[in-house]
Formats: C-alpha cells, sequence, structure tokens
C-alpha cells in the first residue's frame, strides 16, 4: 500500500508542475526563437508567463495550448484577459490572479 500511495504522490507531483510550467531558469532567453518573431520587452510579463510554458512553449510556439506569438492579431486586451481568467477550450480558469492577468493580457496583445 505504501508503494502506491508514493507513486501516487509523484505521479501528482509531475502532472501539478507539467501544467504550471515546471518554474524557469534565471538566466534562460526570452526573446524569441531566431524567426520573425521576438517577444514584446516586459520584464514582469515575461516572468509571469513561466507558468504559460509548458502549454504554450518556452517562445510562445504552442504545445498542447495554442501559439500565442501573434495572439494580438486576434483578440484585443480585453478578450485576452477574459479567456486568461474564465478559461476557453481546454485551458482552465484562474491560473494566474486578476492582476498578473491584467499584465499579461496587456502584453499579448502587442504581440501581432
Amino acid at each position: 500500500m505504501k508503494k502506491y500511495f508514493m507513486a501516487f504522490v509523484l505521479g501528482s507531483s509531475l502532472l501539478t508542475l507539467a501544467a504550471c510550467g515546471g518554474g524557469a531558469d534565471e538566466d534562460q532567453e526570452t526573446t524569441g526563437g531566431g524567426g520573425e518573431f521576438a517577444m514584446v520587452e516586459n520584464e514582469e510579463a515575461q516572468q509571469l508567463y513561466q507558468s504559460c510554458i509548458g502549454c504554450h512553449g518556452r517562445n510562445m510556439e504552442g504545445a498542447s495550448g495554442p501559439n500565442l506569438q501573434k495572439v494580438g492579431s486576434k483578440y484585443d486586451q480585453s478578450e485576452i484577459e477574459n479567456i486568461i481568467n474564465n478559461g476557453q477550450g481546454s485551458m482552465p480558469a484562474g491560473l494566474v490572479p486578476e492582476e498578473d492577468a491584467t499584465v499579461l493580457a496587456e502584453w499579448l496583445a502587442q504581440h501581432k
């Protein structure tokens, strides 16, 4: 029984890390991946985005979640903030506090 409990705890921990991006290295590059795309400079928003990389990719290229490199061409800031706060598709609501959602949405809306 002890083995099953430990396997459950370990498995739950790994899922939590995968869903939250697992943190980020302090010295990682956050300014794009060599193509036309480059992240808009905003250190606070880029730090907040680190919790999103598990689904949206390190360079916003998309993974299990959609590509966000040009999300500002599709949605305006209020629409992006609404998606962050209320979720959409497989993205759950409330992954970041509302005040952080405002910062992220403003930053993401600039990516066109």
